[in-house]
């Protein structure tokens, strides 16, 4: 049974559903616009922790442990995990669930990683490899400005176009059990490179992966903007999001009118501080699972094409002068009616 569909896209044949959603952020988030959304916030950055690292572990196993229990299901039932994180070899992800007994892959594709998790569990689930898998990822303030910036007490001045990384895990139970949201297709992302170096401005360095995966959804799907109740990036931004905007113009799509990103609606640009918007995989995943997906379940959103972004830069590669270059994962997914 094909299930590929144009360039690099895929329309599932088998109906897979999203059984639950959990989102447990830090307590700048809560204060942001979507704070009472949320499942949980927690106070202490640290989690009762030693270190930031061991933080967003927790925060991730948190965040598995609950999407589970909102799914009405046990550990056991769960057959394998898909989960990321930014930091080297994936520790957040690996330490965190390593107490759920559940078979994992590891994922890394920056903050594209929840759109990355979402495709390959519906793809394992399609293709009858599982009925149900866990998509997972996190992030953390603390330990993504010291992996990839600057110690929190270096005190250091952040430039207007930097954004700010989300505290925060986002989990999502996939399965075969009808549900009131469905994933329909995938749209697999491709690294895209323009040979921008500024790792401050990430929204920028992504932009262009997110017009190509977008443009290719809409071409392979043989759909409009106007088919999507929403277009939502992942982690823009301000400043990236003006740049899609224009990305996709140049090619004759005009998505202004649908376009909404995570990074963007997470915090209050006035007030908190966040200067172009929010980033890090627990973006993407913690305003999924707290504010898109109960728009489909309630049925005010019918689809929407949900497109978390990524910057594929690491340590080595930004200290050896490397470029930035961005990959965005589509996902396509849509209410269902009881």
């Amino acid at each position: 049974m094909k299930q590929t569909i144009g360039k690099q896209s895929i329309e599932l044949k088998k109906e897979v559903y999203v059984q639950s959603g959990a989102s447990i952020v830090g307590s700048k988030e809560k204060e942001g616009p979507l704070g009472l959304c949320f499942d949980c916030a927690k106070e202490d950055p640290m989690l009762g922790m030693n270190s930031w690292e061991e933080a967003e572990s927790t925060l991730q196993k948190e965040a598995a442990e609950l999407a589970v229990q909102k799914a009405g299901m046990q550990n056991s039932q769960i057959r394998m995990i898909f989960a990321g994180d930014l930091l080297a070899q994936s520790i957040a992800s690996s330490f965190g669930n390593v107490t759920l007994g559940i078979p994992l892959y590891g994922l890394y594709g920056a903050c594209s990683t929840m759109g990355e998790a979402l495709s390959l569990g519906s793809m394992a689930i399609a293709g009858e490899y599982a009925d149900y898998v866990l998509a997972l990822t996190s992030s953390h303030f603390g330990s993504a400005e010291k992996e990839f910036r600057f110690p929190l007490e270096y005190g250091n001045q952040r430039p207007l176009s930097a954004a700010w990384t989300v505290t925060g895990s986002g989990a999502c139970v996939l399965g075969t059990k009808k549900s009131r949201v469905k994933i329909t297709g995938i749209t697999t992302g491709k690294i895209v490179d323009y040979g921008l170096k500024d790792s401050q401005n990430m929204g920028a360095c992504m932009a262009p992966a997110a017009c190509d995966t977008i443009f290719c959804n809409l071409k392979d799907f043989i759909r409009t903007p106007e088919d999507y109740d929403h277009i939502i990036t992942g982690d823009l931004g301000y400043v990236g999001q003006r740049i899609l905007l224009d990305l996709l113009k140049e090619k004759g799509c005009d998505i202004h009118r649908q376009h909404l990103d995570c990074g963007m609606l997470i915090y209050d640009q006035e007030n908190q501080d966040t200067h172009a918007g929010g980033s890090g995989c627990g973006c993407a995943a913690t305003v999924f699972a707290s504010y898109i997906l109960p728009r489909l379940e309630s049925g005010e959103w019918k689809r929407i094409l949900f497109v978390p972004t990524g910057a594929l830069l690491s340590k080595v590669s930004f200290y050896e002068g490397q470029s930035v270059p961005g990959i965005a994962h589509g996902v396509v997914l849509e209410h269902v009616e009881a």
